[in-house]
């Protein structure tokens, strides 16, 4: 918890909220999620102001003098953007070399070209997934989309047997793997070991985007018969690239951070010394920071260099995927003060002494908590912080595999069931020419299996590790 406790709370050892406290606290709670809710899907302000607000409303109707629901989300705000920012900042630049290179392009090409018709939708979900490790959930689709269109029109399929497995793919790195923004700031607010967690949503990623592409693709294929539409196949980035960097070194780039982090999560399970000098070195090259930031120096070279980039090129690579995350720190910056302005008000010590008396798993409460969030604000970032806010105090005690399954718990339930709040939502229904009735069929039932099936084997983990 923050030395920035407000009055009714001791920083170091918070005293025991009354009955009275916890209908003030609750009462707290609605009113600053409907504020955020109201201001984000009925006046379209923009998340970053709405969270803003919504802190300072919870502070107000919890009790809490204004300087100290303005000094908790400061607070909240600066540490969330100090821990996560500069990750979110590095995997933008790598994401934007992976696209401008054509090494994203050469993924596609790659695998589609070794892919039968019967596996196609098995090749797509691959190559969603290993583009999906560094690019933004947004990236992902305006990349893979012209891909999508043009397998469908050429193989004969319908859109939804080859697009369900592209969005699967994408979403479930979206919501479960670092070093995406909503994963990154649960880990940081819940203070999950990055490594860990990294691991255990790989394992968890891989079935459920099974699952929920290929699998459920034959379904949403026969309710939603469509054909891909003419005037949306747009032109491929490489297309105006002489060459483009190779396909090994371009996945190799791609899983770089992965390796080191999980290099580093297995040393410390191994050989569990600090002195140790292996443990140091791994410690130092596994961290987010310098995994991300090697793979991003790697990446201008055999990136960027092997696509024929000059100088100036990749450094204007490197400024234009700055700008567009500007909002994307912003938000997830505001979700940490709103986070800690949750923390502070004592809402973390009434849920602990809440579920003391339910029969609940933690990590059912974390899911059913980040799903109802997200049925409100439409926002899988704003439920996965502001989920991880609520339920870290959750953590205490637990082991580190399951401090990382609470995180991914959170993750699972923000994605539960996209729907017209949504701006996801409106993307994938533009770009793939469909009704919204088509669209709740489609790819809101595919979130909806991504969040169910993801927690299925978090729990089914939980028994085993």
């Amino acid at each position: 918890m923050s030395t920035l406790s407000v009055e009714m709370l001791a920083a170091d050892a918070p005293a025991p909220i009354t009955s009275a406290g916890h209908a003030q606290l609750g009462i707290a709670v609605l009113v600053g999620i409907a504020v955020i809710v109201l201001l984000i899907s009925r006046l379209k302000l923009h998340a970053f102001l709405s969270l803003t607000i919504g802190s300072l409303v919870l502070g107000a109707v919890a009790g809490a003098p204004l300087d100290k629901a303005i000094a908790s989300f400061s607070a909240g705000l600066g540490s969330t953007v100090a821990g996560v920012g500069v990750l979110i900042a590095l995997g933008a630049i790598l994401g934007r070399l992976l696209a401008d290179s054509g090494g994203a392009d050469q993924i596609v090409d790659t695998i589609l070209a070794r892919a039968s018709r019967s596996s196609m939708p098995w090749a797509i979900v691959l190559i969603a997934g290993i583009i999906g490790l560094p690019l933004f959930f947004e990236v992902g689709i305006v990349l893979l989309i012209p891909v999508v269109l043009l397998v469908a029109k050429r193989g004969g399929h319908s859109l939804m047997r080859i697009g369900i497995p592209a969005l699967a793919g994408l979403s479930v790195m979206h919501g479960l793997v670092p070093p995406h923004p909503g994963p990154l700031a649960a880990v940081d607010a819940i203070h999950a070991d990055l490594g860990v967690t990294l691991a255990l949503g790989a394992l968890i990623a891989v079935p459920t985007a099974v699952i929920a592409g290929p699998l459920f693709s034959r379904y949403a294929a026969r309710w939603v018969d469509i054909a891909p539409p003419e005037k949306l196949i747009p032109q491929r980035p490489s297309e105006e690239l002489e060459r483009r960097p190779g396909f090994a070194v371009t996945v190799g780039t791609v899983l770089l951070p992965v390796v080191l982090m999980l290099g580093k999560a297995l040393v410390d399970v191994v050989v569990d010394d600090p002195k140790n000098h292996v443990q140091r070195v791994a410690d130092v090259v596994g961290s987010p920071l310098i995994a991300l930031l090697a793979a991003v120096l790697v990446g201008m070279v055999t990136l960027g260099r092997a696509a024929g980039f000059g100088r100036d090129r990749i450094a204007g690579t490197v400024e234009k995927s700055l700008g567009p995350i500007a909002g994307i720190l912003l938000i997830v910056g505001a979700g940490g003060g709103f986070k800690q302005t949750l923390i502070d008000v004592g809402v973390g010590r009434m849920i602990l002494d809440f579920s003391k008396d339910w029969s609940v798993s933690a990590l059912l409460l974390a899911w059913l908590i980040a799903v109802g969030i997200r049925l409100a604000t439409g926002s899988a970032t704003v439920a996965t912080i502001s989920a991880a806010g609520l339920v870290a105090p959750l953590a205490a005690g637990m082991s580190t595999t399951h401090t990382a399954l609470l995180v991914l718990a959170v993750g699972a339930g923000s994605l539960f069931f996209s729907h017209v709040n949504d701006a996801g939502f409106w993307m994938v229904k533009e770009y793939f020419g469909m009704s919204v009735g088509q669209t709740l069929k489609t790819w809101s039932l595919m979130e909806t299996v991504i969040s169910v099936v993801g927690l299925g084997f978090v729990m089914l983990l939980s028994l085993v590790v």
